[in-house]
């Protein structure tokens, strides 16, 4: 607020904060109003859109043609996210004809979608669409070829490449919507870093089996860039299927948060959030069945991304646990009171069931390849206990770090904690990945014991199920032990905002 100023009296001095002080202009009127910023232009948002777009073709051609298959994927992904955060605030940072799609639909819908109009939809795919081409035939001209996506097509068949397009698309569509969109999640300043994330959880998995388009003017870039064995009916596939998991992602959207769509506040049913757990754990496991299959160089990084970017999707709705450890240690933490005996009960049921139907999917994606399936045991020469060190070690990190950065007022972050717990993922998948299989949660484990005698698949699951709940009740006992001070002598939970009247939260140097 600007404090009115007499007409009689001049205006005071001002100081600039690069020189010394200066008077006000006398001709600047002394209760001039705050200026109002402009809305970008239509012409500034097509433009937005064009450039976006084409630098994301053109990093994916250049990635694919170098073959890069450990930092590729994080280099598309990240082209993405800086994007997002360069030029979100100028359209909206779809770059994305099914995430326009899918926006679309939402406004149509009457969700909280600021500043975009159904009317817009073509113009904004046309953008994208000239940007896709336009990055296709650039990296070309590096390369003097192009990409073709019938390979992709020839080596796993039509329904395979289907499935995982739709899939990958409504999950980047949905995490879209969530982080950017939801106003339980406004403002907030990881909506770039979640949805890149998704191009970094799908580009190795799934893009070893479809390519990882998860966007038609991808598609149509590599397509159309490719024109010596240009086969028109290989986009337009593509193109289709994104749009349906675009469309899949708005009626989900539509689903979960239905309070966005109301002038009620109304808090998430236990449908919903079982719902929510479901979702996230079934990416969870999807993707990491993805990359054990496709043998994927960067395995601990793709399966955190996808847990990082489902957790900023899902949080304010389920809590985003994703794993029956995690809801087992918030539960005795006794530091979240809605969480109930039979609330918990639901959300395991809920995560088992995904990573169930998660490793039918990617099982049946590769039921026509030599390496169908997975399985669940010691690695090499490793035996059972090394297995229990490694999974009660990570998964007790896990849920540690969950306890602290999402459910303790003292050390929770509003902005990092996703990053902080997928984090964990990407350690012990690389430093323990290669003796127990990285699993740390049962869901996984339920979804990697896909072959081998019957017996053997029950012992192992429950071995594993064993050590892994056993690391998330440490996890407690030494969580009650570091923030003890999170409870006053009465034993009341304090929140946020009592420490920080009490005692500020000082930084950590």
């Amino acid at each position: 607020l600007v404090p009115a100023v007499s007409a009689r009296t001049p205006p005071r001095s001002t100081r600039d904060c690069r020189g010394p002080p200066r008077r006000a202009s006398r001709t600047e009127p002394p209760n001039r109003a705050p200026r109002m910023a402009k809305d970008p232009t239509l012409l500034s948002c097509l433009v937005a859109e064009f450039v976006g777009t084409f630098f994301l073709i053109f990093t994916v051609g250049m990635n694919v043609e170098l073959k890069d298959t450990v930092w590729g994927g994080i280099s598309i992904g990240s082209v993405l996210m800086v994007c997002i955060y360069a030029l979100g605030g100028i359209s909206g940072g779809h770059f994305n004809p099914a995430v326009t799609f899918a926006v679309s639909i939402v406004e149509r819908l009457g969700g909280p979608v600021k500043g975009f109009l159904f009317q817009k939809l073509f113009l904004y795919w046309a953008a994208q669409l000239a940007g896709g081409i336009a990055g296709g035939f650039c990296y070309r001209s590096v390369f003097d070829k192009g990409i073709s996506l019938s390979l992709n097509v020839a080596a796993f068949g039509v329904a395979d490449v289907g499935i995982l397009e739709i899939v990958y698309t409504f999950m980047l569509c949905f995490v879209v919507l969530n982080v950017a969109v939801a106003k339980e999640n406004q403002p907030n300043q990881y909506f770039g870093l979640a949805i890149g994330g998704v191009i970094f959880a799908g580009a190795y998995g799934a893009g070893a089996v479809c390519g990882g388009c998860f966007n038609p003017a991808v598609a149509l870039g590599l397509d159309i860039s490719h024109f010596s064995h240009f086969n028109p009916k290989w986009s337009p596939l593509y193109a289709l299927c994104q749009l349906i998991g675009g469309a899949l992602a708005a009626g989900v959207f539509r689903f979960v948060r239905s309070s966005n769509f109301t002038a009620a506040k109304e808090e998430p049913t236990e449908s919903v959030m079982f719902l929510s757990e479901f979702l996230g754990t079934y990416m969870l496991v999807l993707t990491v069945g993805l990359n054990v299959l496709a043998k994927s160089p960067a395995a601990g990084y793709s399966i955190a991304s996808s847990l990082m970017s489902m957790i900023y999707a899902l949080s304010s709705v389920s809590g985003a646990h994703f794993n029956p450890a995690v809801t087992l240690a918030v539960l005795l933490s006794g530091r979240a009171p809605d969480m109930t005996l039979k609330r918990a009960a639901g959300y395991v049921g809920a995560q088992l069931t995904a990573g169930k139907l998660a490793s039918m999917t990617y099982v049946f994606v590769y039921s026509d390849q030599s390496t169908s399936s997975t399985s669940l045991g010691p690695g090499g020469r490793y035996g059972l206990v090394a297995v229990g060190v490694v999974e009660v070690a990570f998964t007790f990190l896990l849920c540690f770090i969950v306890l602290s950065v999402a459910v303790s007022p003292r050390t929770m972050s509003t902005s990092k904690y996703g990053f902080c717990i997928g984090a964990c993922v990407t350690v012990g998948g690389n430093a323990g990945g290669p003796i127990s299989g990285g699993a740390f949660n049962p869901a996984v484990a339920l979804g990697l014991a896909a072959t081998g005698p019957f017996e053997h698949i029950i012992v192992m699951i429950l071995t594993y199920w064993g050590f892994q709940f056993a690391g998330g009740a440490l996890a407690v006992l030494l969580f009650r032990v570091t923030h003890a001070a999170d409870v006053d002598s009465g034993d009341t939970e304090l929140t946020k905002a009592d420490i920080e009247v009490n005692e500020p939260l000082k930084p950590v140097v």
